[in-house]
């Protein structure tokens, strides 16, 4: 097919979480820094992590990310579809910034995909008219052969581009030659030709030790290597999706150590709840990597029982997570936790948890059907889930408390809101029997 305006480069992965994203906003920083006007695209998205764009539409977090790096604002054609999983079966879907529907999953890949891959295309076509360079992600494997009839973020998207294609392999997690290799021999003849080279990505050690294999591989599959990238730790940059929580996970085995520690030294100890449906975790990136803090993702309520501080995080199915959170014993936690008077954060849905009483009249988060369920009772709020959702960029000052009553020096900050429920708040919270 012939070119769509602007050159398209697209970055290929043989599996979720190999580096696609950082990858690509790395050339897109890289072609920016040159003078080139580039933009990011990814024709669909699954994920939990969402951004709200300047004009208050919503689209993945990684694009929003690739934006920055290629130094232009984010938009709503930068990721078309967005699927956010709201159980194993079914998923919302935002089509161009805005909710679209919540489907199955069979129903989306039989029949929904077709209907709005137009749409995918119109969005590739806007940004190409504008753009010198579109840096296209794919998603996944474009080697996923049960799926690859209505594949639309990845070989189709690539032959509708007429992109030129590099092949992203994780070497952190072993395997890298046998997946570059069985990638490439599960795509069509006219998909390979689109396909210039290939990237190992995440390399620790000696790089001679890499060199036969290379050498190897590039025989094998007829391509030659592009790079091979290190392993970096902690680059700061927000994640895509859920692949990357399941590590965070770990930092809890660690963190469990901490509890015996105490002293003027010891870092501060910070539990997210990891609900099942949690929804950007990336928020917690910048609290991480304060030096003093100790913080990890938690889904034992004795694990929180030790914490300085607890966070309840933002929820796809805050109704859902609240009954998680009880079933796992959290409340029990949490009610101990504000007895010693520790930390007790909510964010989003989190906060809509520590209230009195959710209201679902609508069935936004049940397919229709109407629930409500009663809060913790810690805060002195109710929350209304509705089936429009608010979605815009924020700002403000923060001013904090100096010495003799003056003011520190005002500092702006932005942030975003992204969600369905709307919170009223109470002068007084009547007592509630869950606390």
């Amino acid at each position: 097919m012939a070119r769509m305006g602007a050159r398209a480069l697209m970055i290929l992965g043989t599996a979720s979480h190999v580096g696609k994203s950082l990858l690509t906003a790395a050339i897109g920083r890289i072609l920016a820094d040159e003078g080139k006007r580039v933009a990011p695209f990814k024709a669909q998205n699954m994920s939990l992590n969402s951004a709200a764009t300047p004009d208050g539409l919503e689209i993945g977090r990684a694009q929003a990310l690739q934006a920055e790096a290629c130094r232009v604002s984010a938009r709503a054609e930068m990721n078309p579809i967005l699927i956010k999983p709201s159980s194993d079966t079914g998923a919302q879907i935002v089509v161009l910034g805005r909710v679209w529907g919540q489907v199955s999953a069979a129903d989306y890949h039989q029949r929904r995909v077709e209907e709005l891959f137009p749409i995918v295309l119109d969005s590739y076509r806007k940004l190409a008219g504008e753009y010198d360079t579109i840096l296209i992600e794919g998603a996944g494997s474009p080697a996923e052969i049960n799926l690859k009839e209505h594949d639309i973020v990845n070989m189709r998207m690539a032959q509708a581009a007429n992109a030129a294609c590099l092949l992203v392999g994780d070497i952190d997690r072993g395997g890298v030659f046998a997946s570059l290799l069985g990638t490439m021999e599960l795509l069509e003849p006219s998909e390979r030709s689109l396909v210039r080279g290939f990237v190992v990505n995440k390399f620790r050690g000696d790089p001679s030790l890499l060199r036969p294999g290379i050498a190897m591989i590039e025989d094998r599959i007829s391509l030659r290597c592009a790079g091979v990238v290190p392993f970096l730790h902690d680059p700061g940059l927000d994640e895509e999706d859920g692949v990357a929580l399941e590590d965070r996970r770990t930092v809890a085995r660690t963190w469990r150590g901490l509890a015996t520690q105490d002293g003027p030294d010891r870092p501060l100890r910070i539990g997210v709840v990891a609900f099942p449906h949690l929804a950007n975790f990336t928020d917690f990136d910048a609290l991480a990597m304060e030096p003093s803090v100790a913080l990890a993702f938690v889904e034992r309520a004795e694990d929180a029982a030790s914490a300085d501080l607890v966070i309840l995080p933002g929820s796809k199915q805050t109704l859902d997570d609240l009954d998680w959170l009880r079933n796992r014993g959290f409340d029990r936690a949490i009610a101990e936790l504000r007895r010693r008077r520790a930390g007790i954060i909510g964010i989003c849905g989190g906060m809509q948890m520590l209230g009195r009483v959710i209201e679902d009249p609508d069935g936004a988060e049940n397919n229709g059907e109407p629930r409500s369920a009663l809060g913790l009772g810690l805060l002195p709020i109710a929350t209304a889930l509705h089936t429009s959702k608010v979605t815009h960029q924020v700002s403000g000052v923060l001013q904090m408390p100096g010495i003799f009553g003056g003011l520190m020096t005002e500092r702006s900050f932005q942030g975003y809101e992204i969600h369905l429920g709307e919170t009223i708040s109470y002068y007084r919270c009547p007592e509630s029997s869950e606390g």
